[in-house]
């Protein structure tokens, strides 16, 4: 029996993290290894999902008020938390259920490994952002916008790229499964809102029901 100890577990988790900068600038060999070669790991794509959440937050909250006007008093921790993850599970999900009809050898695993490690250039060009926007002016807001941009550009390119290699899929297929990945989003929103109405109407009509009877007894 092989025993792995905290230290060697933090190793892993290390090496498996460090990787993701590997992918960053090598997508293609970098998602292949990532799931093939047993590269990536949960837990360094839970850190870097949890960093993605910790950034948007103090994007939202510490970038000059010049590129990022927010309302303190108004503001939902909970919302951006949801705003960062419910994506993340979203796609997950949603890829997962049409890959499997596509002859797809990704795993729900390696798709939201490939997501998470897709993230880590938002968390980087984001810190930077922040940082610059505390010492250029609105007249330089073409530097902060074009990272902005950049930083959705490099993620999605990334996205496509993993999806492509653990699926093992051509480019055109790649580019089909996520348009129909983005429709399976729709529908479970939809499905979602539908449910949620549902049970709302439900519950409001056990309350009133409870009332009345509560009412005819007392």
């Amino acid at each position: 029996m092989i025993y792995i100890t905290d230290k060697t577990w933090w190793q892993y988790v290390g090496k498996t993290l460090k990787y993701s900068l590997y992918v960053c600038v090598h997508p293609l060999d970098g998602f292949w290894d990532l799931t093939h070669e047993k590269r990536g790991s949960i837990a360094a794509a839970n850190i870097i999902v949890c960093a993605s959440v910790i950034i948007e937050v103090l994007r939202l909250t510490l970038t000059s008020f010049q590129f990022v006007r927010i309302n303190m008093e108004r503001f939902n921790a909970i919302l951006v938390v949801m705003s960062v993850i419910l994506p993340v599970f979203l796609w997950t999900l949603s890829n997962w259920s049409f890959t499997t009809l596509m002859d797809g050898k990704g795993t729900m695993k390696d798709i939201y490994m490939a997501v998470a490690y897709a993230m880590v250039p938002s968390v980087i060009i984001n810190t930077i952002m922040i940082i610059i926007s505390q010492v250029i002016t609105f007249d330089e807001g073409a530097i902060y916008w074009f990272l902005a941009g950049f930083s959705v550009l490099w993620t999605g390119v990334l996205i496509l790229a993993g999806m492509m290699m653990i699926h093992d899929y051509s480019l055109l297929k790649t580019i089909l499964s996520s348009l129909l990945t983005i429709v399976g989003i729709g529908i479970i929103l939809f499905i979602f809102v539908i449910f949620f109405s549902l049970v709302s109407d439900a519950v409001a009509f056990f309350i009133s029901l409870y009332k009345e009877i509560l009412f005819r007894v007392i």
